[in-house]
């Protein structure tokens, strides 16, 4: 059974940085396309960044510029560098896979948090 697992969130002041990881483990698959989301309280869950299964990238307008989503292979990891962080990005981030079955994983959530 594939599980995601997901690390890096904490508690940051505005204009500094955090790495998100997210790590695949389990059955095998297939990548259609691989993303991270957030949903800050009482708010939709949006798209922020998302990697095709050739390496394509897209982001959110919010976040141009700012973050960076990429991956390791042999790790079968997919990090977000999160930089020059706002307040407004204070959110729970979710590693978001969907294989080319279109079968959806999620990771458990990580907190990020950015004082100002």
């Amino acid at each position: 059974q594939v599980q995601l697992v997901e690390s890096g969130g904490g508690l940051v002041q505005a204009g500094g940085s955090l790495t998100l990881s997210c790590t695949a483990s389990g059955s095998t698959f297939d990548i259609y396309t691989m993303g991270w989301h957030r949903q800050a309280p009482g708010k939709q869950r949006e798209l922020v960044a998302s990697m095709s299964r050739r390496a394509s990238t897209n982001y959110a307008d919010s976040v141009k510029g700012r973050f960076t989503i990429s991956r390791d292979n042999a790790k079968n990891t997919v990090y977000l560098q999160m930089n020059s962080l706002k307040p407004e990005d204070t959110a729970v981030y979710y590693c978001h896979i969907i294989d080319i079955k279109f079968m959806n994983y999620w990771g458990q959530g990580t907190q990020v948090t950015v004082s100002s």
